[in-house]
């Protein structure tokens, strides 16, 4: 039998394999970290370093390298395969996470570049060595290529990444068990046996932590959530897990809380009222971005007087659970269902730039706190000037604007940005309970007075006339700070810098 194409598909195995494990812990790291930018570029950056690594060290392998090859082989496999259910466990029990998360990486990343050098010299009396490094490297290209349509498209949102690491350390493994065969006049007899033992442990652990996985998931998630877990999901964008107790219940994404059903009432009343309110109650056309979960499209659609609430949210499986999860959909009042709401799941950003529409009398932002760049650029000079020609010339406009106490500079940032893309600004907090004071900014497009009174008839539950008129006053240690605060422009983000420095005070 010719070994030598079967060695070359090993090759695009554990290219593939090498890349996915990368992948997992850079998506690992911005879920629980944030910032994704940074973190992606930090793993990225010390997984080819650990990879430089890994070959100089080949060069002191001098003897049974095909043995050796297996060994690596079995090495990647255990190490890439426990690394997601692992840096889970980890986030949840201990204090030094990063020290983890990054000595992972660094133990994937050098045992990866000790495979293909290996390899090619297992391989060099085969082939010209032209011919050999041209058909190794193209392999190795194409498997990052695979690996990298792969993870988005098809892992994360199918398998999830505890899944996804287990099942990719099997056929690492496979790889190592296979090698035996393929490599079997190259190792000494009496190894081959004990390297075969070493591969079936390590498939069987990977393939018992496989069938496992949602135990695994669960038990790391279970320390990070004082409630009990009712739902947990990994969609293409996000991690959504729905949390239930005696208070309530509570929706996080990606470890973050987004509301929590005893006091999500004084976040959306706050959110929506003012800006339909300094419309004169009579806005027709509202655009919610953001808020899938559907607890503002309830608020707006206790006015008789709207005809169209256009939602745009980026995650389908958000939209689809405000409608189907019982818990959800009975808090929400089924708003997403109603006959006036249309649902388009895309990126508010990329809509915004590509859609034409008749202008809205109202816009709700609901967007999650700006903690990386990709969530960043939705509260960018540029989105907003996107933004501003989707209104009329009296249209309001609110943005959820984090917490201007723990976060002032953020608060300002938002504030400021706003103004630099042609608004004005009227900026306001209230209380929420489970994130403590918490901020919006309301911009039109022409001067106008803060609104002190809500319409008649409208159900609410603490919002009232002069409780509104009291959120837009800012104390001292809200208000506008002296020093002078950036815009954040897509190209500076200096939004998530003041977030990530700010609210790392806390953590």
């Amino acid at each position: 039998m010719n070994r030598t194409p079967l060695l070359f598909l090993n090759v695009f195995v554990i290219a593939t394999c090498g890349l996915i494990y990368e992948l997992l812990a850079g998506t690992l790291a911005s879920y629980v970290l944030g910032d994704s930018v940074t973190q992606f570029s930090i793993i990225i950056g010390l997984y080819l370093f650990a990879m430089g690594v890994g070959s100089w060290l080949s060069r002191f392998i001098d003897k049974n390298i095909a043995e050796r090859f297996v060994d690596v082989e079995l090495a990647v496999a255990i190490l890439g395969g426990i690394s997601a259910p692992l840096l889970f466990l980890s986030f949840a029990a201990v204090s030094y996470f990063s020290v983890i998360l990054y000595g992972v990486v660094f133990g994937i990343g050098t045992l990866v570049g000790l495979e293909i050098p290996l390899l090619m010299r297992i391989l060099k009396d085969e082939l010209d060595f032209k011919e050999l490094v041209a058909r190794v490297l193209a392999l190795d290209y194409v498997g990052a290529l695979a690996a990298s349509l792969l993870f988005p498209i098809l892992l994360v949102p199918t398998l999830g990444l505890v899944r996804t690491s287990l099942l990719f350390g099997i056929l690492n493994g496979a790889v190592g068990l296979w090698g035996t065969w393929l490599l079997a006049s190259v190792i000494k007899p009496g190894k081959l046996t004990f390297l075969r033992i070493k591969a079936i442990v390590v498939i069987a652990i990977l393939a018992a932590g496989l069938i496992k996985a949602d135990a695994l998931t669960n038990l790391a998630e279970s320390e990070l959530f004082q409630d009990a877990i009712v739902f947990a999901r990994s969609s293409k964008y996000q991690r959504i897990v729905v949390t239930r107790g005696r208070a309530g219940f509570a929706m996080f994404l990606n470890g973050n809380l987004q509301f929590n059903s005893f006091d999500e009432y004084r976040y959306h009343e706050a959110l929506v009222h003012p800006a339909m309110s300094s419309v004169g109650n009579s806005a027709e056309k509202v655009l919610v971005l953001g808020g899938g979960d559907g607890l503002a499209v309830r608020e707006i659609l206790k006015y008789d007087s709207v005809k169209k609430i256009t939602l745009v949210d980026l995650d389908p499986e958000i939209t689809a659970l405000a409608t189907k999860l019982p818990l959800l959909k009975e808090l929400n009042k089924g708003a997403l269902t109603d006959e006036r709401v249309e649902v388009i799941n895309r990126d508010a950003f990329v809509w915004l730039a590509e859609t034409k529409t008749d202008p809205f009398d109202a816009v709700v932002i609901d967007f999650p706190d700006p903690n990386n760049f990709a969530l960043g650029k939705l509260y960018s000079t540029r989105f907003y000037k996107m933004l501003r020609k989707k209104l009329k010339p009296d249209s309001a406009v609110v943005v959820q604007s984090t917490s201007p106490l723990y976060a002032r500079k953020s608060f300002w940032c938002i504030a400021t940005t706003l103004e630099a893309s042609g608004f004005k600004v009227r900026p306001y907090h209230t209380t929420v309970p489970s994130f403590g004071i918490w901020g919006y900014v309301l911009a039109k497009q022409n001067e106008f007075e803060a609104p002190d009174s809500v319409a008649d008839g409208i159900d609410l539950k603490f919002l009232d006339s002069g409780t509104l008129a009291s959120m837009f006053e800012l104390s001292e240690d809200i208000d506008r700070p002296d020093e002078e605060i950036e815009v954040n422009r897509l190209d500076n983000q200096a939004l998530v810098r003041y977030y990530e420095a700010e609210w790392n005070r806390f953590e």
